[in-house]
């Protein structure tokens, strides 16, 4: 079996545009879909995969970890998150042509279930961008997160971490413990809360903001930094009593190492669209086991990702839980259909061949691409920019 030829399909979901990647192979009817979905970047990312196309047209599809390598090595400059998602939508096909060959579920050829089924959360406010990120008002994020309630989650993300400066005055961190208590109470203990800084803090206002919310209970706090400093990361993780969380915006194990080794966080995030793919993603949670971290992977994007988001989680030791974002538009499951199945906040595993999925590209060019929802430029009182 050959790879014949790789094609983007791309779908607009408003918040997002989704980046769906097909590999066709020179067998009558077997080819394969992956998703590399990447925020803002989406001409890019379908730019990246035509780039890579060359390399790999010709090959056995089914040689996934030597298609990575020629992928990621080969064009000699390493490839960043863009095409690091091209690479992922690419290897995630590969593995959906795999399991179709074989007639098993992707889940099984990376090492069999280890859980019967997988806990998920979700966002406040489905796919509408002022929801999910500028949540501020207690009242607001209160009736958000009932209604994530009635839909039958244990767990929610919320993302109303005040926009700050290196340093903050006092009546932010009481702001946000204000906002996080009246949640709390309004919740109870049913409902377990991730706290989303989206790296909007620096360390010393990191740490104020969570000890003045530890008492109620964060499950985690993620990205309570930006990325690209880790032993910022450190420094906050061992100041703090509330587990810290990160990882959406690193890719390959090789970015994740020095996370580990500076025992900088309790929950490493890969997103599987962006870090390289399934088998990268494994390699990333190998590596964590033996610290005794846990896995969440980062998903907040389409159908695609969701399943091979299941198969993951089905297949790893250390998962944790599993973000998505499913009530962002209601024909999701139109462009995709899927054999996915939830139940009380958990995704149950599906016997499908490969990943489980089939992109309706009919229905696919009825969502033609789009210039995504722009999330607005926030700035400082005197002008400057800061982190969202």
């Amino acid at each position: 079996m050959k790879i014949t030829d790789i094609k983007t399909v791309v779908v607009n979901a408003q918040m997002r545009n989704w980046v769906f990647v097909k590999v066709e192979t020179d067998t009558p009817g077997l080819n394969g879909w992956g998703e590399a979905s990447l925020e803002w970047k989406t001409r890019a990312v379908a730019a990246a995969v035509e780039d890579l196309k060359p390399f790999i047209l010709g090959d056995d599809p089914t040689r996934i970890e030597h298609i990575y390598q020629k992928l990621y090595r080969q064009p000699f400059f390493r490839p960043g998150v863009i095409g690091l998602s091209a690479i992922s939508g690419i290897e995630q096909a590969c593995w959906d042509i795999l399991g179709k060959q074989l007639g098993v579920p992707v889940y099984k050829l990376l090492g069999g279930a280890v859980r019967d089924k997988v806990r998920m959360y979700t966002h406040l406010g489905g796919g509408e961008m002022s929801a999910v990120y500028e949540s501020f008002d207690a009242s607001r994020v209160i009736e958000l997160a009932l209604e994530v309630v009635a839909r039958g989650y244990t767990a929610v993300k919320v993302v109303f971490v005040p926009y700050s400066e290196p340093l903050m005055g006092a009546p932010y961190a009481k702001k946000l413990a204000a906002v996080m208590g009246r949640l709390r109470e309004a919740v109870g203990d049913r409902l377990d809360i991730m706290v989303d800084f989206h790296g909007r803090t620096y360390p010393a206002v990191a740490i104020e903001y969570i000890n003045a919310i530890a008492e109620y209970r964060p499950y985690f706090c993620e990205e309570p930094v930006p990325p690209e400093n880790i032993d910022a990361l450190a420094e906050v993780c061992r100041a703090v009593r509330v587990p810290i969380a990160t990882g959406e915006r690193l890719a390959t194990r090789h970015q994740f190492r020095e996370v580990l080794e500076k025992r900088a966080a309790h929950v490493i995030q890969p997103d599987l669209c962006h870090c390289g793919g399934l088998l990268e993603a494994k390699k990333i949670a190998a590596m964590a086991e033996p610290y005794y971290v846990g896995v969440a992977p980062h998903n907040p994007l389409g159908p695609i990702a969701n399943a091979a988001a299941l198969h993951f989680a089905l297949s790893t030791p250390n998962f944790l839980i599993q973000e998505d974002m499913l009530a962002d538009v209601p024909w999701r499951w139109e462009v995709v259909e899927s054999s996915l199945r939830t139940e009380g906040g958990y995704w149950l595993p599906s016997d499908a061949p490969g990943l489980g999925v089939r992109v309706n590209e009919a229905e696919a060019a009825r969502h033609p691409f789009q210039q995504e929802v722009l999330q607005s430029a926030v700035y400082a009182p005197d002008g400057a920019v800061l982190d969202w």
